[in-house]
């Protein structure tokens, strides 16, 4: 396993060791909405991914969904914060993060997790479509991939 090179602010503690890498495949959900901060305005307001994951071989190994959780085939899940966010390298791709998480399910392959980086994002933005009055309540699914960069302690 490599590490990708990430801006600094990303990268997880110098204790934390690079677990596993987890591609994903899915979409990050939207939903047209009034602007609290704002009368009168509408804007997309991000809901939840929703995304399989799949290992190196391909093989799907988890899904990824609202919270944000990753949860493994095997039952254990993490639940992540996010701690730090880079915009993508690449334009039109959702930033990258690095988010501390805990194990809030059983033993398995994500419970020691302490940290996960999102990067070489792909896709995934607000779109770009109206929103408006008529249109409040509209959901939109939006096509990502990223990879995730599972660390552990130790």
């Amino acid at each position: 396993m490599s590490a990708i090179s990430v801006p600094e602010k990303l990268k997880p503690a110098a204790s934390e060791s690079l677990a596993m890498i987890i591609a994903a495949r899915g979409v990050q959900i939207y939903e047209c909405r009034a602007r609290k901060d704002q009368p009168g305005a509408y804007e997309w307001a991000f809901v939840a991914p929703e995304a399989d994951l799949f290992d190196g071989r391909g093989r799907k190994v988890g899904r990824h969904y609202a919270g944000p959780h990753w949860e493994s085939v095997d039952g254990s899940k993490v639940l992540g914060t996010v701690k730090e966010r880079a915009d993508a390298p690449v334009a039109g791709a959702i930033p990258w993060l690095l988010l501390t998480a805990k194990s809030v399910g059983p033993a398995g392959a994500f419970s020691r997790v302490t940290s996960v980086q999102r990067v070489n994002t792909g896709g995934g933005v607000a779109p770009t479509s109206d929103c408006s009055q008529e249109t409040v309540g509209t959901p939109a699914r939006i096509d990502y991939t990223a990879d995730y960069y599972f660390f552990a302690a130790g």
